[in-house]
């Protein structure tokens, strides 16, 4: 709680002169053009102590050739001009040319630490010396080390943790332990979801675009912008019991849900609606799952964990993406008496908790703490969030700016009222802003939401620049 109210005097302080600020461009009214950028009007890019060193390999137009003869169809690309990204230092990129860009995607909120974060780096690079797998069938402390860490940050039970290789891999067993642990195979997931690329992932998962099948309940989205019942999330938890009621045979497997929607859109669950949720389901025997792939690890800045902000405390929770700084690493954490299921059934994983992955992730862990990112994350990720909504006030075409910390949206709507999607409009200033140094996602069911999800290394001046970038764009459509 005292880090808390620190934190938020520290908001306090930093967001003072956005709002005393009358004009959006007054942060970057005096900046002189910076010669990286495409538009002589584009404001100067915060100063960057680092050069890449030069690029020799393969041109952006030769790799896009054997992409599209050797790897699958269905890849895709942003940009007009597809980026061929070579090197990557904390919050920025660089481009085949040296050109520097700030990322506020984070590698689609995968990177935490800021890229290449150098004791992240150390550890890899120190632990791939002395042995680089060995499978669990051996002991190794890398494994078991970070193991403990994790179970640290976890309330309650939550202790014993199984290692994957990726958040939808993590959410697969997740799914698995509950059918398992309640002799139930009936789960309940939330409409515009998303948990991942497999079977059973993308049952739950409940967005047409990314999913081949069915067979799992979907409740209605408690969405506070496009829902029906607006922020009335206890509303929303009313579907919930009709599916257990009208839809199962009274009894269910699980319920999973992120805290905060990130393919989705960015979108926040209506406060009051995970408690309601929770207890509807474990009255109905079922486990409660927290997808915290994209939400968890400090991301938020007002908790470690997503779920942490509606009071509840998940039965299950599943992790990938900030864990490990862009490791191809995942976990599931629930209680001793649950993962005691998993001895019925020799759940095995080959590379979940491979030396070198673990050894990342626990030095991931231990520079959160050190750089104090989650403080950072709710401080400068507020004022960020602060300045979008001044920028919404200026651009009709903003319909909504959500999120928190550094897990942040802005939908993008070409009528206030009937919230119709800017689905072309939003590609255009996403390439302008490339052009100017400025890498952002986009998301949501329609394609038209900007996913703001930057290292938590961002600073307020990377804010400012990402604010200038946006606004010039959106100026131009």
């Amino acid at each position: 709680m005292q880090r808390l109210a620190s934190s938020r005097r520290l908001l306090q302080a930093a967001l003072a002169p956005v709002r005393a600020q009358s004009s959006l461009s007054a942060a970057a009214a005096a900046a002189a053009p910076a010669p990286e950028n495409a538009f002589a009007a584009a404001p100067k890019m915060p100063p960057f102590d680092y050069t890449p060193p030069p690029y020799d390999g393969p041109r952006a137009e030769e790799i896009s050739r054997k992409r599209a003869e050797f790897l699958s169809p269905s890849l895709f690309h942003f940009y007009d001009r597809p980026l061929n990204i070579v090197d990557g230092k904390m919050q920025y990129l660089f481009d085949e040319d040296g050109r520097r860009y700030l990322d506020a995607f984070g590698g689609i909120a995968t990177v935490c630490c800021g890229h290449c974060h150098p004791d992240v780096v150390e550890a890899m690079v120190n632990q791939a010396k002395r042995i680089q797998h060995s499978t669990v069938l051996y002991l190794n402390h890398a494994i078991a080390d970070f193991a403990e860490a994790l179970a640290a940050k976890m309330p309650g039970d939550l202790k014993v943790v199984f290692f994957t290789n990726s958040g939808t891999e993590a959410n697969e067993l997740a799914l698995m332990i509950a059918r398992l642990y309640t002799g139930c195979h009936d789960i309940i997931s939330l409409r515009n979801g998303y948990h991942g690329n497999a079977a059973g992932t993308m049952g739950a998962t409940a967005q047409c675009n990314w999913k081949f099948n069915t067979g799992v309940h979907h409740a209605l989205n408690p969405d506070p912008y496009r829902g029906a019942f607006g922020s009335d999330g206890e509303k929303y938890a009313r579907d919930v019991q009709e599916i257990i009621d009208f839809g199962t045979t009274g009894r269910v497997g699980g319920f999973i849900s992120e805290a905060i929607q990130g393919v989705g859109g960015i979108v926040e669950l209506a406060p009051g609606y995970l408690p309601a949720v929770y207890n509807m389901v474990r009255k109905a025997g079922g486990l409660c799952i927290a997808d915290e792939v994209q939400a968890g690890v400090a991301r938020t800045g007002s908790h470690f964990w997503g779920f942490e902000s509606h009071g509840v405390i998940p039965d299950i929770v599943t992790m990938a993406k900030g864990i490990g700084n862009g490791i191809p690493i995942g976990a599931v954490v629930t209680t001793p008496e649950i993962a005691q299921v998993l001895t019925r059934r020799s759940y095995f994983n080959t590379f979940g908790g491979n030396p070198v992955s673990t050894a990342g992730g626990h030095a991931v862990l231990k520079v959160l703490e050190k750089e104090k990112l989650q403080e950072n994350a709710f401080v400068v990720g507020s004022y960020l969030k602060e300045r979008l909504n001044k920028l919404k006030e200026k651009h009709d075409i903003i319909g909504d700016v959500r999120g928190k910390g550094f897990l942040l949206g802005v939908e993008l709507v070409t009528d206030r009222q009937k919230k119709t999607p800017a689905k072309v409009e939003i590609g255009h200033v996403m390439n302008h802003m490339k052009d100017m140094g400025v890498l952002v996602g986009k998301g949501g069911f329609y394609g038209n939401v900007f996913r703001v999800t930057p290292p938590l290394c961002f600073t307020k001046e990377d804010s400012d620049f990402f604010i200038e970038a946006m606004d010039i764009s959106l100026s131009k459509l």
